[in-house]
């Protein structure tokens, strides 16, 4: 097996998802039976999007978020999706063309330094992105930086159990070790998900995230669990 992939390292998570893009989608609906779509339905849900709106979507990945979100914000609207891998964003940009009367853009870009204005969004959702992130508590401060006041965010992720020994843990290393590595093995991508269980034992739990959240200035911030705690929704107001 190649090397192990050290989470939080910019490079390597960058060549991972370039590596991943063919069949992240794939790969996503059954490792999770499909139902990551209900979950990122739900924090979309949260922000209350209307048309007219510019929306984000950082770390968006192949773009299936974005794309639902340009939906909710016709007319006059956008949604603009950043990604520091290029692999994932053409294949984005390759799914916009097909629906092309979607107010949509996709842009490589930093997530922790976006270039973006102050307050230009007026929401934002990151999903399975602030994980990998080299400074979460970074990342927080740029999506609270490019929101207006009052505006909502949605961070979507994996949940790291508070228990480490107890049932919800215990379900997830099962998961990872004898379902995910093995479905990405006879992907050819046994390295890139092996890497899962690592990044979220260095992700902040839930408290932790709610403070991290609250640090970097938004007034309120829950997080929920999701899939019987083995996936969160941090929901944020600015």
């Amino acid at each position: 097996m190649p090397a192990a992939i050290r989470p939080g390292d910019p490079e390597q998570v960058r060549d991972l998802f370039d590596r991943i893009a063919p069949s992240y989608d794939r790969l996503n609906d059954a490792l999770s039976l499909g139902l990551h779509r209900i979950w990122k339905r739900q924090a979309i849900a949260w922000l209350l999007p209307e048309p007219g709106q510019r929306l984000l979507d950082l770390c968006c990945g192949t773009g299936d978020l974005a794309l639902v979100m340009a939906e909710k914000v016709r007319p006059g609207g956008l949604v603009l999706g950043l990604d520091a891998a290029e692999a994932p964003l053409r294949q984005a940009r390759r799914r916009a063309a097909r629906q092309g009367w979607l107010p949509v853009e996709f842009r490589q870009g930093d997530a922790l330094d976006t270039g973006l204005s102050e307050a230009w969004a007026d929401g934002a959702v990151m999903a399975y992105g602030l994980r990998n992130l080299a400074d979460p508590a970074a990342g927080l401060r740029e999506l609270r930086r490019v929101l207006r006041p009052g505006a909502r965010a949605a961070v979507l992720d994996f949940n790291r159990p508070p228990d480490p020994q107890g049932a919800t843990a215990a379900f997830q290393r099962f998961y990872l070790r004898r379902l995910v590595v093995p479905l990405a093995r006879r992907a050819g991508l046994e390295a890139q998900y092996a890497y899962l269980e690592e990044s979220i034992a260095r992700f902040p739990g839930a408290s932790e995230q709610r403070r991290m959240a609250l640090e970097a200035g938004f007034t309120q911030a829950r997080h929920r669990p999701l899939a019987g705690g083995q996936m969160g929704l941090l929901e944020l107001v600015a």
